[in-house]
């Protein structure tokens, strides 16, 4: 019995510890996480901030400028190909 009910219990922890990390991948607005993503932007795209010259968004002058980001969905910037490479965290 003592068994029966150790492994219900463990079963219940494992339950609730997995539904709290998958809420937090997804903000309590219901928005998917997202995070900035440099040298994905086209020209006039990004998000903000586009370096020297610039004052926020829509402001980058070239395709994919390594100092200009857009918000991509946490987790997918380092995967996002393009022409000069794959998309990067930092400001390149």
């Amino acid at each position: 019995m003592i068994t029966r009910s150790l492994t219900a219990t463990t079963l219940a922890l494992a339950a609730l510890s997995s539904g709290a990390a998958m809420a937090q991948e997804k903000p309590m607005d219901g928005k998917p996480a997202m995070e900035k993503c440099f040298g994905v932007a086209m020209a006039g795209k990004n998000d903000c901030a586009a370096g020297p010259g610039t004052t926020c968004a829509g402001t980058s002058k070239m395709d994919y400028q390594g100092n200009a980001w857009k918000f991509v969905p946490a987790g997918t910037c380092t995967t996002i190909k393009t022409p000069k490479g794959m998309g990067s965290l930092r400001s390149m």
